[in-house]
């Protein structure tokens, strides 16, 4: 189900919604380049049916609405030209009015992959929002590593993803030492299933610890 959520500037945008109205906690789930494709459908669809009302903002609504690709590598090329053109600071404002339509909902957590796992952390550290935070495979985390959580993050990285290499990893590592960072014998995009460089086992181990994650800290 889509809803229409509005920023606190005003901006409107589109939302990917699933899960029990009446479920105590929620989940943020956060876009990579691609938009809120199928994949970040199945990714809320998966926490809903764990018993969470998940809530997917369309990120790229403000530059162009309706946004859903594949993989391929023009999707790839389109996907980064989008992204550059939305700021931290506006993401954070969906990100937001995303995490205030869980009304319903005592405490949020918030995934996130590629760009949204880089978003993910942002949301972490810049709001009070959010009661734990996993973040998988963000390149933009190592930029922005010494900012301060507000609640509790873990992340994802894959050992063979050149976009986030192993310096990258151990930089946020030793910048962050209260972050639970797991590192996987995995490419980037580890746990898309659309992706060639999907991995089951990786996927499988990483949403078991973000479940166990959010268990814990929701």
């Amino acid at each position: 189900m889509t809803m229409t959520l509005t920023a606190a500037d005003g901006h409107e945008l589109q939302a990917f919604i699933a899960g029990p109205e009446d479920a105590e906690k929620g989940i943020v789930v956060l876009q990579e380049i691609f938009g809120v494709n199928s994949h970040i459908r199945d990714v809320c669809e998966f926490y809903a049916s764990k018993g969470y009302r998940v809530i997917a903002p369309a990120l790229f609504d403000r530059i162009e609405s309706g946004v859903e690709m594949g993989y391929t590598a023009q999707d790839v090329d389109r996907g980064k030209q989008l992204k550059a053109k939305v700021s931290y600071d506006d993401a954070l404002k969906d990100i937001e009015a995303a995490a205030t339509a869980l009304a319903g909902q005592k405490q949020i957590g918030v995934v996130g992959f590629c760009w949204g796992g880089t978003l993910t952390w942002v949301a972490a550290c810049r709001s009070s929002l959010f009661s734990a935070a996993s973040c998988w495979y963000g390149a933009g985390i190592a930029e922005l590593r010494n900012e301060k959580a507000k609640c509790p993050v873990q992340m994802h990285f894959g050992e063979r993803d050149k976009s986030i290499p192993p310096e990258d990893v151990e930089a946020i590592r030793a910048a962050q030492p209260d972050v639970d960072v797991c590192v996987y014998d995995a490419d980037h995009g580890f746990g898309c299933d659309q992706r060639g460089s999907y991995d089951p086992f990786a996927s499988e181990l990483a949403r078991t610890r973000t479940v166990e994650f959010f268990k814990a800290n929701l």
